[in-house]
Parts: C-alpha cells; structure tokens; sequence
C-alpha cells in the first residue's frame, strides 16, 4: 500500500505515503490512495483533525518524474495537475485541523503539498526546496499562490528563481513551517491531543474565515496551470528531464 489510513482515539486521523524507494515521491498511484482517504475522512464527522506524514525518514520528494515524464500532451499534463491540485484542495477544504508532519526533506511537488496544510511541523534536520526551476517547470499544484502566501512575494521569488535549498530554520523564520523540533510525531500528537478536543463547529467556521479572507487565490492557483503546461511542453524542461532520467540510471543504487 502506498498510503494508510490510522484513526485514533484523539479524533485524529493519520495519511501516512510509504514509497521507500521513491522517497514517497507522488505518483499516480499515490493520488488514487489519497483520494481513497480523503473519502473516507470526509465521511467521517467524528474527525476533529488531519495529520498528513511521510514514512521512513522522509517527508515528499515530489512527483514521480520516472513516471511523469512520459506525459507529453496538453491535456495529459492539465488531468494529472489537476488532479492533484483538488486533491489538495480537499486536504485544505476540510473541516478539520490539518497538520503536516515532516520528518526528512521536502522538495517541489513535496513543498506544494506541505502548503497545503493548516500547521507544519519539522525536524530540525529537514531542507526543503522549491526546486522546479532545475527542470525548467514552474509549480503545478498550486504551490505558488501558496508560497507567496506563506512566506511573501520577496521570499517566494528568490526561492522559485534560485531553487534554493533552505534548512528548516530557515523555513521556520520564514513562515514555511511552523514549528521544529527533535521529534515532530511526538510534536503532533501532543497537537492532536488538543485540538482534538476542540468542536467541530469552531474549527468549521474558523477554517471558513479564513478562506473568505483570501479571496481570489482560487483564481490565483487555477491561472498557474497555463504557465505548468507551457514550461512543460518546453524543450528546456524535456533535456532536463531526460538528465535527470540519465543520472539515475547510471547511479549504483538503481
């Protein structure tokens, strides 16, 4: 299985990938099981909050570019975006505390995806990387409406044009994380274990708030797919791609 679904006590429930030897990178595969849960989570009124977890020391890698890569129309390249951002926007949508606990590195669609979540906690060792500029692609899951959200236009622009590679203390003074610490499992459930006691209706209407006040980034991330798809279907970004496929399949670990 690449994804499990972990109900506790606490009105918790726990979405961990476990792809050990794609460092739980998203693939297609991964999409349908998140959706898988999601369904299951969204049925369920007793939840009170969500935490979303990366098994064996890792957090995302990104997405399967192994797999994405022979993704070579428009419309190929719009399903599979699309896909995942309402994927994403489902995590956000729900009426539940969501929480990322990051336990190794997040990189591209990785970063995209911790953004996604209400609160996020770290280990002190984690780097994360908004590293789409080395496979001359833009973010494509919604990640960029909320990079600029998080951290500022300033921060969002230098990290997007320089793929910088950023420790979690960096991510924490810029508001890419909001908590780190040696243990983030033990970090998160002392979370859960307080928030799950909070009503339903409080957190509902705050999340709402929330949401209302940021009008208009629906449009915001709906108008970064026609950049995904035109740097996409770039040559730039197919030589990058095709280095990228060269270099693992002349590493000894492959």
């Amino acid at each position: 299985m690449t994804v499990t679904l972990r109900i506790e006590d606490t009105h918790t429930a726990w979405v961990t990938i476990d792809r050990p030897d794609a460092l739980n990178a998203v693939s297609f595969e991964v999409m349908e099981a998140l959706e898988a849960a999601l369904d299951a989570i969204e049925s369920d009124d007793d939840l009170r909050v969500v935490v979303l977890h990366g098994a064996n020391g890792a957090f995302i890698s990104g997405g399967d570019l192994k797999q994405f890569a022979s993704l070579d129309t428009d419309a190929d390249i719009r399903a599979m975006s699309l896909r995942m951002k309402a994927v994403l926007s489902r995590f956000e949508a729900l009426d539940c505390w969501t929480i990322a606990c990051i336990e190794g590195d997040a990189y591209g669609g990785g970063c995209e995806t911790l953004l996604a979540m209400d609160i996020r906690v770290a280990h002190t060792s984690s780097r994360f990387g908004f590293t789409q500029a080395k496979f001359s692609v833009t973010p494509g899951w919604g990640g960029l409406t909320r990079l600029v959200e998080a951290v500022g236009a300033g921060t969002a622009k230098y990290w997007l044009a320089t793929a910088a590679i950023v420790d979690a203390e960096d991510a924490l003074r810029r508001g890419l994380c909001h908590r780190v610490v040696d243990n983030p499992v033990s970090e998160v459930g002392q979370l859960t274990a307080r928030l799950g006691k909070q009503d339903k209706t409080l957190i509902r209407a705050m999340k709402s708030g929330v949401r209302r006040a940021c009008a208009g980034r629906e449009a915001s991330m709906d108008a970064e797919l026609e950049g995904f798809v035109e740097t996409w279907l770039s040559s730039a970004h197919a030589e990058s791609i095709e280095r990228f496929l060269k270099r693992d399949r002349l590493s000894p670990s492959s």
